[in-house]
């Protein structure tokens, strides 16, 4: 009876599965993992899922904060700013409310007469 799994068969079964992954092995650190040492060195960053090599972009050219202000510091600041916008509002309409208010009493103090 002969055998299909000899010993020169298993040998080149395992030779030819363990060249494959060799190669694989090799193919995979030529594209996926390289591309990100090469992105590494130059400074960008890499994505390893999509495979991007982005450029990094400076955080105060984005938010338009200066350097070294924090978000907390910028955030505060802006609260500020909005907070005398508000009262310059809320003052504008009492300003024109009692404009309002003397104006309703010229016209019944004219009506009086």
């Amino acid at each position: 009876m002969k055998r299909f799994l000899t010993l020169p068969r298993l040998a080149a079964l395992f030779f030819t599965v363990f060249s494959l992954a060799l190669v694989g092995l090799f193919v995979m650190q030529r594209v996926w993992i390289d591309p990100g040492d090469r992105c590494a060195d130059k400074g960008w960053w890499y994505d390893m899922e999509t495979r991007i090599c982005a450029q990094p972009i400076y955080i105060p050219d984005i938010t338009g904060r200066p350097e070294g202000v924090s978000r907390a510091e910028a955030s505060a600041k802006a609260n500020q700013e909005l907070l005398a916008l508000e009262a310059e509002a809320a003052a504008y309409d009492r300003a024109r409310r009692d404009a309002t208010n003397a104006e309703r009493a010229r016209v019944q103090a004219l009506a009086d007469q």
